[in-house]
């Protein structure tokens, strides 16, 4: 019986019931029926029925069950406490998990030099891109002030539940997304086939998507954030140290536009984020997004590339090899070609994202191009990006080795 209980999952924290204290008693009678009796983390857990379910079917398998009787409670203070502790892996200090020397999670900062680019629209469909390919993959929406990621992924009115002094990040169901079938790990999605993970161990056999805003941590979804300097870098470091996030294989962080505080912020937190740059072809855009790609490497870390959206409008009548450049041309590659020339390395263009009517109507609704429209040119781009970066390899540039000399010979 413990071993069918061994798997299930707590579907925010993504570990097994029995490893988490969960389960508080199994009982079975003659005629084989089952009592469990489940700990809910919090009174009121919003997947309190998901965890109903895949008790009742898990325990339903097992020969010889004629009926399962789940009753559920809720942790003690005293429980919960160990289950912080369990979490932390006994620490009890609060640390940037992402920030260790030891981490082999990519961590993907998603910059632009002003508002309006579509630089959350990247995010969200390059994070879900990932995840469909079978990482694990986490999205901090930094972008404190115009925060829109949760509305993106369908999750805007989800609050994350909290244990102790640990927010768990909000589980975004790539089910309903728009792919049938999606989360487990294998078929094509936007030209994108399944290859295993990056970062972390080796890639999960399942995807999963989870995500943390500060809109989810206001008491309000229409309350105004007016915050200035230091209450912005606490709130960067509450997402990224009291969040639980568990083993991720790819993190994205949608940074506000600009080079204000958060862009200082990160660069002293995460120094090991990997940063890429969303403009517009315009030259108004394109000015102002070297600007940030330059931020980023004031604040040691490098630019891995430069995203063009709205690159074109495909032809209606043509099709897409007839290019309506609405917006002008080669804004991307300006961009990449100063960052360039000004780094010395090479920052390619990642991709040009042509304007589509889904990729705004799928942010809207809460099914991103990339999972409700895979057949598009659009979602096709988006998925020769993600693949680019997660083809990556893992790098030691800008990270903390973690090593202090033994003395002199």
């Amino acid at each position: 019986m413990q071993a069918a209980l061994a798997t299930v999952n707590d579907p925010e924290i993504r570990r097994p019931i029995t490893e988490l204290g969960m389960v508080d008693s199994v009982n079975i009678d003659p005629q084989g029926m089952v009592a469990v009796h489940v700990l809910l983390t919090v009174s009121g857990c919003p997947l309190k029925d998901t965890i109903t379910r895949d008790v009742t079917a898990a325990v339903g398998k097992v020969p010889g069950v004629t009926g399962v009787d789940l009753t559920l409670g809720v942790m003690s203070p005293e429980q919960r406490s160990g289950l912080q502790e369990t979490l932390r892996g006994g620490q009890t200090q609060r640390e940037i998990p992402f920030g260790r020397p030891d981490s082999l999670t990519k961590v993907y900062a998603i910059a632009s030099g002003k508002g309006g680019v579509g630089k959350s629209s990247v995010t969200v469909n390059l994070a879900v891109a990932m995840a469909l390919q079978g990482r694990k993959v986490g999205i901090v929406d930094a972008d404190i002030y115009g925060h829109s990621v949760p509305a993106m992924l369908g999750v805007g009115d989800v609050r994350p539940t909290q244990v102790e002094e640990m927010i768990m990040p909000v589980p975004v169901e790539l089910g309903a997304l728009g792919v049938a079938g999606s989360g487990d790990g294998s078929g094509d999605v936007g030209g994108l086939t399944s290859t295993g993970g990056t970062g972390g161990a080796a890639g999960s056999a399942t995807g999963a998507l989870s995500v943390i805003s500060i809109g989810m941590l206001k008491p309000r979804r229409d309350q105004v954030v007016a915050w200035r300097g230091p209450m912005l870098d606490r709130a960067l470091v509450q997402m990224l140290s009291d969040v639980y996030w568990g083993d991720l294989d790819v993190l994205f962080l949608d940074l506000p536009p600009g080079t204000g505080d958060i862009a200082i912020s990160l660069g002293q937190h995460l120094p090991n984020a990997e940063v890429v740059v969303v403009t517009t072809p315009q030259e108004a855009a394109a000015e102002v997004a070297e600007r940030a790609g330059t931020m980023a490497s004031m604040m040691h870390q490098r630019v891995v590339g430069v995203v063009e959206n709205m690159s074109f409008l495909p032809c209606p009548h043509c099709g897409p090899e007839h290019r309506l450049e609405v917006f002008g041309s080669g804004g991307g590659a300006r961009v990449a070609a100063t960052l360039s020339a000004r780094f010395g390395y090479d920052v390619p263009v990642l991709g040009e994202i042509p304007l589509d009517l889904d990729l705004r109507s799928g942010g809207d609704v809460g099914r991103p191009i990339i999972s409700a429209t895979p057949g598009s040119v659009a979602a096709g781009v988006l998925g020769e990006v993600a693949d680019k970066l997660a083809g990556r390899g893992r790098g030691l540039a800008g990270m903390q080795l973690g090593l202090s000399p033994a003395g002199r010979l």
